[in-house]
């Protein structure tokens, strides 16, 4: 396991499930405070993901269904193309990703990959050049025994907590239309 911190701590670890959440650059407000002690608790994130899900403020790119589709698809090429992770459960929301998976190689490594090839071809299609679209530092959690169905149902609901959905099934850019596509068929 490799542990290393920025402005968070990061358990790097391969072959054992980790919550991973990535946001859109410059997509809270600056004003917003956490207190220190908070940022190990897990409240932090809390408190990040209900501002994140009102998006009242900042950029909603990924609510642009082109580029949703591009970060989806990235997503599931990761495991299926370059077998980087096995992916349980994600959600594309307009201004951040939840993702549970596996990862088969360092998270440090297929993120980099991911952000930056999504990074890439968004900014492509809103044609914007030399200007961050993700958020440096994304918040990641390891999955400890008996969480997993947990987390996995916070990631598949929160587009219908944040009101962009009536349903789990419902939501376009998420792993439970997926599954509910394949159970149907």
């Amino acid at each position: 396991m490799r542990y290393y911190e920025r402005r968070l701590p990061h358990f790097d670890v391969v072959g054992q499930p980790l919550f991973v959440t990535f946001r859109l650059y410059d997509s809270l407000p600056r004003n917003r405070a956490f207190p220190p002690e908070s940022l190990t608790t897990g409240k932090a994130f809390a408190a990040m993901d209900r501002i994140l899900d009102q998006a009242k403020s900042g950029p909603k790119y990924l609510a642009i269904p082109e580029i949703a589709a591009l970060v989806v698809e990235a997503i599931r090429d990761g495991e299926r193309r370059f077998s980087r992770y096995e992916l349980h459960s994600f959600a594309v929301m307009p201004n951040h990703a939840h993702l549970l998976l596996t990862p088969s190689v360092p998270s440090a490594t297929w993120l980099r990959t991911l952000k930056g090839f999504t990074a890439h071809h968004a900014n492509l299609i809103l044609g914007r050049t030399g200007n961050p679209f993700w958020q440096s530092e994304s918040y990641d959690h390891l999955v400890r025994p008996g969480e997993f169905d947990r987390v996995r149902r916070y990631i598949e609901n929160n587009p219908v907590k944040a009101g962009l959905a009536a349903s789990t099934e419902d939501f376009l850019w998420s792993s439970a239309r997926a599954c509910s596509k394949q159970a149907a068929g």
